[in-house]
């Protein structure tokens, strides 16, 4: 039984709803996982990425690489042949196809390149200064006093 129940988690969190959402579909068995076509996903440094898609038999014009509301879209559709061609055996799949990956938060895709067969996207992630961790002074002063202006005794 692997159906789990995120009440208690949505209760006590706020703004946590993408994860909850994502644990539910990586949970889900109802769909079967596409296997084609392969890939890597790669840390290249600290705060670089890489996925390579195996994609022989496709040319640059037959792929698209998109970024839609924190999720990357790989797709690619094989032009029609002009001519008819009989094979004997026909190994390659040059089916259409469309891979999802999930984006983390600040996470852009740098660039994409195809050679050899491989397409390569490079992602980075680049948090904004706003959320760095960043060093608080401590002073040994005491604090100011506000100054009193106008003050009563109220009986």
């Amino acid at each position: 039984m692997r159906s789990f129940d995120f009440a208690p988690l949505n209760r006590a969190t706020i703004g946590f709803d993408q994860i909850a959402d994502m644990m539910d579909r990586v949970l889900t068995n109802d769909v079967a996982q596409p296997s084609y076509p392969p890939y890597n996903i790669e840390k290249t440094d600290a705060d670089t990425y890489r996925i390579s898609v195996a994609v022989a038999g496709f040319s640059e014009s037959d792929l698209s690489v998109e970024v839609k509301e924190n999720s990357l879209v790989v797709s690619g559709k094989k032009a029609a042949e002009d001519k008819e061609r009989s094979y004997l055996h026909r190994g390659i799949a040059t089916r259409a196809f469309e891979r999802r990956f999930a984006l983390a938060d600040h996470v852009r895709v740098t660039g994409a390149s195809h050679e050899n067969g491989m397409l390569h996207i490079d992602l980075k992630r680049e948090v904004p200064e706003a959320l760095k961790p960043r060093r608080i002074e401590i002073s040994s002063e005491k604090a100011i006093e506000k100054d009193v202006v106008d003050a009563k005794a109220v009986n």
